[in-house]
Formats: C-alpha cells, structure tokens, sequence
C-alpha cells in the first residue's frame, strides 16, 4: 500500500496492520557503488589517519626509568598500571577511566545533536573496516555490476581465484588487526618477536584469534547488519536528534514531484530528482535516502557526492541531498525563512556537561597526588598494656608510591600526647617520628607500634593522624586518619 505524504514529500510505503515488521530480516547482499567526491575523500583521508593511528601507536616508545615499560600507551594488567605517554594509572584511579567514557558519550551525543551521526559515518571502527574490506573487495572482483555479474556466475577457475584472493587479504586484514590489539596489553616489539615462536602470554593467542575473526565476520560478512541488528547508537541517537540536527537529507522540496528527465525537456513543473537511483546505489546501507530519516543511515555522505556527480550532468544545481536539517526543507517548502539553529536547549546542556566533565577530570588530573596512604590498624589484639602502664596499638600503612623514584618519607603520628614510635625489631621513638623509604611504583607496607600514656586517653577510642612528610623538601604528600583504641579503664 502506498501513502502519499504530501505532493512534495517523499514516498512512504506503510506496511500492512496485522503484519508487525520483523525482528530480523535475512541479509541480502549490498554492492555499494564507486563514488567521486569530497565527502568520499574526507572518508579516505579519515580512514588512513585512523588506521594508522590504531596500528601505529603500541609502537611509539616514551622514556621512563628501568623496569618501567618503554611503551607510549599500554594496558598492563599483569601489574596494574594503566600507561599514557607522561601519565600512568593505577588500580584504585579506575574512575579517570569512567571520567573518559563520561566524556566520550558527551561528546558523541553533543556532536549527533548538531551534526547527526558522524561518528557512525566516518570514525566508527565497523565502518572503518568495511570501508577497508570493501576496498579490497573492489581490487579483486570490480566495482558494483563486475561484483554483481561475478556473482551470478557459475563457479570457476577465475572465480574461485578472485574469491580466494579477496578472503585471504580480509583474514590477512584480521589478523594485522587482532595482532595490533594484543600489543596494547603486552610490549609490542617483545611480544611481536615472541608471538612467532610460541613464547607469547596464552591471553595473546586468544585475543589475536578473537579480534581476527571478529574483524573478518563483522567487516567481511555482516557489514551493515552489525549496524542494524548489533549496535544499539542507531535506536539510542534518535533522543540525541530534533528537526534542528544537520544530517545527510533528501531536499524533498526541491526534488519533488519526481520523475525521469529527456535531454532537453522543459523542468519547469517538477522536481530535479530524475529516478536515477545514484545515490541508492552508492550507499554502503543499501536504503534510500529519499524515504527521508532512516534507522540504517549512518551519515557518511556518499549519496551526496553520487546525486552531485548527476546533478552536473544534467545540468542542475547541487545539494539535491545535502546536509540539511529537516527544519530548513519545511521551510523552504513553505516559501519561509531558512537559519541554522545550532545554540539550542539540548546542545546547551550536552556543552554544559561535557564542559563540567573536563573541569572536573583536568582538575582530579593535575591536583592527583603522587603519594596514597592507608592505615590498617590492628584488631587482634585489639591494643597491649605495657608494663608501664602505658597502652600499645599495632598499624600498618599501606603507602602507595605512584612516582617512579625511591622516596624517604617522614612518617609523623600525632595523638592527645607524645606518640611513641617504632617498627618491630627497630628503635622506638617517643617523638612520633620516623623515617621510611617507599619504593617506586609500589605500595610499600610499614609495620608500626605506636604508644601513648593511658593518662592523656580521654576514652576507649582515641582520633590520631598520621601524615607523610617528603624527607627532601619538608612537604606534606600525604594524610589519613585512624583511631587508638583502649579499654575504658585506661581513658579514665
């Protein structure tokens, strides 16, 4: 059944009531056609940058003190460390990592806002990759009526050699890509020389395979399908999108009524769409982007550059399908006033959070302090009477040196009185003073006695503190507090 919108809208066709549309529909082969433009070379310029930085970064080398990893950015799970060229996380910091998926997920809805889905367009990596694997796919079979007459054929020799040559670059294209992972979590030159000869981490292995035949699937087979049917951006960015957002758009306006064109035949009555189906051909999708928004477009502009190419030849102005928002085609359609409303409630508030997200992640970022402390106070026994009288508690700091150099600290326990204290098998102190050294890149455990007189104990549980002085410059780096503990007996 066909509705007709209006006499300048697009076509819809409506499926029948008590027919629900299914859940999954079986894949039909899509063969994108080779387009010219400037949106396909922004998508090959954005394609190579991408790749290379995916595949290039394990291998940047940055300094840092012996045993450190050499590596620029890597995920070191066997120790705990997260690395990014001068910064380096740890364990307990897991939320800077919250804070840059926060940011991520502003930035992409604050982008989908203004400027539709880009990302999915043009940085998302199934697109990435498909773009990679289509590439290959057109070096050894053609362009779109080569691939389609290639497939209908029956096999042979020719066939089977086009075929062969075309999967074994994508598995060859996988397993660059799967290879290129597992050098984000192991050092790349070690483990590349390892990899080969069967010493690599067993995690290596599998993650190597995952990653190959996930990439050989997804780009390779599926394609769209992940888009559609996996990934869960295209139902979500419709909250993201209002008639103000720029997309990829079929100016209905200018196109309809719609129809084929002779050679110098008179335009005037009817629209500049000629029924070429160019820009349907063309998307790596396989819609039409004249049905207006659609949950398959990803944006990527490609039909753009295929309506253009038509529209010089048949003599029309370009941007037939333009970026446009559907607010300027009603518009135009209604002979009003076109603007482009960037600054609105949404965008506001999506710029405000993003904003508010990097204040606060910048300042946890540059306040971070180089030294963590942790008091664990004993609680078997609970505390000691000494023969004079006086009361004993048992601790352990755990301090957590995150620079990469040995550092003598002071440590010094302030109470009700003078703090006795000493680490076994040490000399005590009655100052409650003593001096440490914590290793680099390492929590360094420090057994400790500590001893006040049961006279100054106003109670059974006494506030203490204990702060670490840097030994070098007399600078606090660090403070927790803990409790001293006493029967009732002792605090009167």
């Amino acid at each position: 059944m066909t509705v007709v919108i209006n006499t300048l809208k697009p076509v819809a066709r409506a499926e029948p009531a008590d027919k629900p549309a299914p859940l999954y529909v079986k894949r039909k082969a899509i063969y994108p056609k080779r387009v010219k433009g400037p949106f396909r070379q922004l998508k090959w310029g954005l394609l190579l940058v991408m790749l290379g930085i995916y595949y290039g970064v394990p291998w940047i080398r940055w300094a840092r003190p012996a045993p450190q990893p050499q590596q620029a950015v890597l995920v070191d799970f066997l120790h705990g460390r997260f690395f990014l060229f001068g910064l380096h996380l740890w364990p307990d910091e897991v939320y800077f990592i919250t804070a840059l998926l926060v940011i991520s997920a502003l930035s992409l809805f604050l982008v989908s806002a203004l400027f539709g889905r880009l990302w999915c367009g043009y940085a998302c990596p199934q697109t990435v990759w498909t773009d990679l694997f289509i590439a290959v796919e057109r070096l050894f079979e053609g362009d779109r009526n080569a691939r389609m007459h290639l497939d209908a054929q029956p096999w042979s020799v020719e066939k089977a050699l086009r075929k062969g040559g075309k999967h074994a670059v994508w598995l060859l294209v996988g397993m660059a890509t799967g290879g290129a992972w597992i050098f984000y979590f192991h050092d790349a030159p070690t483990t590349f020389r390892q990899f080969f000869v069967g010493q690599a981490p067993p995690t290596a292995y599998i993650f190597f395979w995952l990653l190959t035949f996930t990439t050989y699937i997804f780009a390779g087979t599926m394609r769209e399908q992940v888009c559609t049917y996996l990934c869960p951006w295209p139902r979500i960015q419709g909250a993201m999108l209002d008639k103000d957002s720029l997309q990829v758009t079929y100016r209905y306006d200018r196109g309809e009524p719609r129809g084929a064109h002779k050679k110098g035949a008179d335009w005037s009555g009817r629209g500049d769409c000629i029924e070429c189906t160019q820009c349907v051909v063309a998307c790596p999708m396989g819609i039409d982007i004249r049905d207006g928004l659609q949950l398959e477009c990803i944006n990527c502009g490609l039909c753009i550059d295929a309506c253009d190419e038509v529209m010089v030849k048949v003599g029309r102005p370009k941007g037939l399908i333009a970026f446009d928002t559907d607010a300027n085609v009603l518009a135009r359609a209604n002979n009003q006033p076109t603007r482009l409303r960037l600054v609105r409630p949404r965008t506001i508030f999506y710029g405000v959070a993003l904003t508010g997200v990097l204040a606060l992640t910048g300042y946890g970022l540059a306040t971070r302090p180089t030294f963590g402390l942790h008091v664990v106070r004993d609680r078997a026994p609970l505390f000691v009477r000494l023969h004079d009288g006086s009361i004993r508690n048992g601790y352990t700091l755990e301090i957590a040196n995150r620079s990469f150099e040995r550092r003598k600290l002071d440590v010094i326990v302030r109470g009700p009185g003078d703090v006795g204290l000493r680490e076994p098998g040490e000399a005590g102190s009655a100052t409650g003073h003593i001096q440490i050294t914590a290793e680099a890149d390492q929590v360094t455990p420090v057994r400790l006695f500590a001893t006040l007189p049961a006279a100054v104990l106003p109670g059974p549980l006494t506030p203490i503190r204990v702060t670490l002085v840097d030994a070098a410059d007399g600078k606090t780096v660090g403070a927790a507090g803990s409790v001293f503990t006493s029967d009732t007996a002792a605090g009167r």
